[in-house]
C-alpha cells in the first residue's frame, strides 16, 4: 500500500505531464506536505477542541486534584503525541524505497516522544507536589519538593541515556561505564544537590523544621517563617517582608533557632525588667499600709501578712517602735506582691505556666525588679499588645508604692539640679 501510493500519485502526475525525476520529486513532495497538514491538524485538534472540552469536565468536577493536573499542564503536554504519533506511523509513506532514512525519521521521532514523555512525568511530578501540599503537608507541614527535585533528576538522568543509546546506537550499559569514570565530576557539578537531598532526609526524618515554622538564624540574618523547602535551598521570608534563601544542608550543620515549641505550648514567654531606683525603697508605714489596703489586688494579702507578722514579732519579743527590730512590710515587697496578683487576674496571662516576680543582682542602674510569665496570645501584635498594657499599667501605678524607676540622668535633670544650687 505504501508502495502503491507514491506509484499513484506518480501515475496521476504523468496524466497531467510531469514524469520523470521530477515526478518523483513532487510525489515525496506531495505526500511530506500531507504528512506536515495531517501532523498539523492533529495539533490543532488536540489543543483547540480536545484540551477545551477537558479542562470544561476538569472545573466542572468538584476534586481539585484535576484541577492542579490542569495547572501543572499534564493535559497541555500530553497534547504534543498527537503530531508525534501522526509523523511516526506516517513517514514511510513519503520513502517506501528507503528503509535507511525511514528509520532515522522515525528513530528522531521516537526521541522526541521520549522528550514530550519525560516533560509529562515531570509535570505530574510538579502536580503530586501540589496535591501533597494542600492535602498533607498543609496540615502537617512538612513538603516533599527536594524529594520530588530528586526524582525528577533521577528520572531525567534516565531518559536522557536512553535517548544518547537510541541516537548513537550504542547499548545503555556503555554510557552507564563513561558515567562510572566521571563520578568525581559528577560530585563536584551535583556538590549542592547531593549536600541539599542528605540535609533534605535530616530535616525531615528528624522533624526539625516544617513549612510555616518561625526560625531565627543569624548568622544568615534570616528571622521569619519557611516558606519553601527545595532540594537545594530554604526560603525564608523575613518579617521585613524580604526573602531569606539558605542552602539545605547549612540547617543541618548550622545552629538556628526554631520557635515552633513556642506556637505548639500553651503560650509564649514574657520577661523584662522594670529598674527600681533603690533610694526609693523603705518601710511601709501605718499610713501606707492603709492606703495599699485599699487595693482590692493586696487587701486580703495585707489582712493575712499583718496578723502573720505581728504574732512573730510578739512571740519574739520584737514589739517595739526601733525600725530594725521585728518583722516589717516594705514598700517595695508591696509592688512586688502586686504584680504577682495583677498577672494572676489577668486573663491574657496563661495560668496553667510558670509566673514570678523577682529580684536580681542590683547593679549601677538600681534594682532590676523582673517579671517572668507567659501569655496566652502567642501571635506577635497580640503578644506585643499584651506585654505592652501589663507594663504600662506597672509603670503607672508605681508612684502609688512611693517608689521610683530608675533612668540616666538627662539634660533636664542636670538643669534641675544646678537650678536648686543656684538658690
Amino acid at each position: 500500500m505504501k508502495n502503491n501510493l507514491i506509484y499513484i500519485i506518480q501515475d496521476w502526475l504523468a496524466v497531467l505531464g510531469v514524469s520523470g525525476q521530477l515526478s518523483e520529486i513532487l510525489s515525496v513532495t506531495i505526500i511530506i506536505a500531507t504528512i506536515a497538514v495531517l501532523s498539523w491538524l492533529a495539533n490543532y485538534l488536540t489543543k483547540n477542541i480536545l484540551l477545551k472540552i477537558v479542562t470544561r469536565l476538569v472545573k466542572k468536577t468538584k476534586t481539585q486534584l484535576d484541577d492542579i493536573l490542569l495547572e501543572k499542564k499534564v493535559f497541555h503536554k500530553l497534547s504534543h503525541f498527537a503530531p508525534a504519533i501522526i509523523i511516526y506511523f506516517t513517514i514511510e509513506f513519503a520513502f517506501p524505497d528507503a528503509p535507511g532514512t525511514v528509520a532515522f525519521l522515525k528513530q528522531l521521532t521516537f526521541i522526541y516522544m521520549l522528550f514530550v514523555c519525560l516533560l509529562v512525568i515531570n509535570a505530574f511530578l510538579s502536580a503530586i507536589n501540589s496535591i501533597y501540599d494542600i492535602t498533607i503537608g498543609k496540615n502537617k507541614g512538612t513538603s516533599i519538593k527536594s524529594y520530588i527535585q530528586v526524582l525528577k533528576i533521577i528520572i531525567t538522568i534516565i531518559f536522557i541515556l536512553i535517548m544518547l543509546s537510541l541516537l548513537l546506537n550504542k547499548e545503555i550499559g556503555y554510557f552507564l561505564t563513561g558515567m562510572g569514570a566521571m563520578t568525581a565530576i559528577f560530585m563536584l557539578v551535583f556538590k549542592d544537590s547531593i549536600l541539599g537531598l542528605v540535609g533534605g532526609i535530616q530535616l525531615t526524618t528528624n522533624d526539625m523544621i516544617r513549612i510555616g515554622d518561625w526560625i531565627e538564624m543569624p548568622s544568615r540574618n534570616a528571622d521569619g517563617d519557611v516558606i519553601e523547602v527545595t532540594l537545594n535551598t530554604v526560603k525564608i521570608r523575613n518579617f521585613d517582608m524580604t526573602i531569606s534563601t539558605i542552602p539545605t544542608y547549612a540547617l543541618v550543620s548550622e545552629s538556628y533557632r526554631n520557635w515552633r515549641g513556642m506556637s505548639e505550648s500553651g503560650g509564649r514567654r514574657i520577661m523584662r525588667n522594670i529598674y527600681i531606683d533603690q533610694k526609693s525603697v523603705k518601710f511601709c508605714t501605718q499610713e501606707m499600709l492603709d492606703k495599699f489596703s485599699e487595693f482590692y489586688l493586696l487587701k486580703d494579702y495585707i489582712a493575712t501578712k499583718i496578723t502573720e507578722i505581728e504574732e512573730y514579732n510578739k512571740k519574739h519579743g520584737l514589739i517595739n517602735n526601733t525600725v530594725v527590730n521585728g518583722r516589717k512590710l516594705t514598700n517595695l515587697g508591696m509592688f512586688r506582691q502586686y504584680i504577682k496578683m495583677y498577672l494572676k487576674n489577668n486573663q491574657n496571662i496563661n495560668q496553667d505556666m510558670l509566673s514570678l516576680v523577682r529580684h536580681l543582682a542590683i547593679s549601677e542602674k538600681g534594682i532590676p525588679m523582673q517579671v517572668y510569665t507567659f501569655s496566652r496570645l502567642k501571635s506577635w501584635p497580640e503578644y506585643e499588645a499584651v506585654q505592652a498594657d501589663i507594663f504600662d499599667h506597672l509603670l503607672a501605678i508605681i508612684p502609688e508604692f512611693e517608689l521610683k524607676v530608675f533612668q540616666l540622668p538627662t539634660g533636664e535633670d542636670i538643669k534641675e539640679i544646678a537650678s536648686l544650687y543656684s538658690k
